[in-house]
């Protein structure tokens, strides 16, 4: 069986929590896009973590993480994560941590690039985490990336190719930044030092994947960020530089010849957006500030202030259609339970016209939210752990989201621990 665990929305809508729940029932759990601009939340019986680049299904010492070929990955950041989880008794081995050999390798170079591009579009940035992703997606596709694989080339060889590289790298920092040239030393330096230690965990994934699938393994593939920051179907150019979407799970995890056989959709019970682009639902003022504080919404990965609003019936619909969404799970359910009156964006007004189709471009800079209310339930469920637990305005909630996306919701969570979840 071939699960993906996906997002429907803008991201943050937590996977992690689902992914680590249901990592029980998998035997392999494969990340297989992005890079540690994902922040992964994941609360259980050894404590709270931040995952960035590890998948959440890390915690299970019967389960095999994989990172697959459509991720990008900062050596220095996966060494310190991987430390960081050992100090609290996370055992993580070439056993059971994988990573592809075709995974592209995120440069310092490509974090500085981040950086300086971000400060000179100013007011006009795209909300980049400045981790380096659209530099080292930009080179992927330009063939100038250095892969895992890579790392095992004789330093003559590795030394060669950096140094080709940062030919061509020094005339963009030096004609368009200003800024002083990467050299090579610097750069092998740090290939040696960060990737010495990652080497034992990089091997044929494709090999590797292809005989679990064969063998019928449960594989569950893991997206981080949501249909909206898709690179082809998200709020382009306000996207990230990879596909988060369900289909390209099996490409991105290294196995193109094999379909996903189901999806369950991850998305809140209202909606967060991290960094910049059109957000139509969103709240200002004092509304959402007691919202962003209700369900504490701070980028896991960066800590920046998420900004909120309402359930957007018309873009979830969007996403649940381009992710192929069988189920759904609807998270921090109880975040909203101290709302009298809960308000849905049920449609779009765009240049005077009312719309449920979610539009691009210009029109969805104009779009305008059209908003319903819902009467709240005023009370405490976060200790419910059946339906038939949860008030009757709470599961006309649910059944009103249910109806409106047009899609099964399977799950509702509730809190943030692994148990704080409902099976509708």
């Amino acid at each position: 069986m071939l699960r993906a665990v996906v997002g429907i929305n803008w991201g943050d809508e937590g996977k992690g929590k689902m992914v680590d729940m249901l990592s029980e029932i998998s035997d392999i759990v494969v990340r297989y896009q992005g890079g540690n601009n994902a922040g992964h939340t994941v609360v259980n019986d050894m404590g709270k973590f931040i995952l960035n680049l590890l998948p959440c299904g890390v915690f299970r010492k019967d389960v095999v993480n994989v990172m697959g070929n459509g991720m990008v990955v900062d050596i220095a950041h996966l060494v310190g994560e991987i430390g960081r989880l050992r100090e609290r008794g996370v055992d993580i081995t070439p056993k059971n941590l994988k990573i592809s050999d075709r995974a592209v390798i995120c440069m310092p170079y490509h974090v500085r690039t981040d950086i300086l591009e971000e400060e000179r579009l100013a007011d006009k940035k795209y909300g980049s985490t400045r981790r380096g992703i659209s530099p080292v997606y930009g080179d992927k596709y330009m063939k100038k990336g250095i892969r895992m694989g890579d790392l095992f080339e004789p330093d003559d060889v590795l030394k060669e190719k950096v140094s080709d590289l940062l030919e061509y790298k020094n005339l963009i920092f030096k004609g368009v930044y200003g800024a002083e040239p990467n050299t090579t030393d610097e750069i092998m330096d740090w290939l040696k030092k960060y990737g010495d230690e990652i080497k034992p965990y990089v091997c044929d994934v494709t090999e590797y994947l292809g005989n679990a699938a064969k063998s019928g393994k449960n594989i569950m593939f893991e997206a981080q960020l949501g249909a909206l920051r898709d690179i082809d179907f998200g709020i382009y150019p306000y996207t990230s530089s990879s596909n988060v979407i369900s289909a390209y799970a099996p490409i991105g995890a290294g196995i193109p010849g094999y379909k996903v056989d189901y999806t369950l959709g991850i998305m809140k019970a209202y909606s967060t957006c991290v960094g910049e682009g059109p957000f139509t639902c969103e709240m200002f003022g004092d509304e959402a500030e007691e919202l962003r504080q209700a369900g504490q919404e701070y980028g896991a990965a960066t800590g920046r202030p998420r900004r909120v609003g309402p359930f957007d019936v018309v873009a979830s619909s969007y996403g649940v259609k381009v992710q192929g969404a069988d189920e759904l799970t609807l998270t921090k359910l109880d975040t909203i339970s101290y709302m009298k009156k809960i308000p849905v964006c049920v449609a779009y007004d765009v240049d005077g016209e009312r719309t449920t189709v979610f539009p691009t471009g210009g029109r969805l800079n104009r779009a305008k939210p059209v908003i319903e209310y819902l009467d709240g339930w005023r009370s405490d469920i976060s200790k419910c752990r059946k339906a038939s637990e949860l008030p009757k305005e709470a599961l006309d909630y649910v059944k009103f989201i249910e109806k409106a996306v047009g899609c099964k919701i399977k799950y509702v969570t509730v809190g943030p621990e692994r148990d704080a979840c409902i099976e509708m």
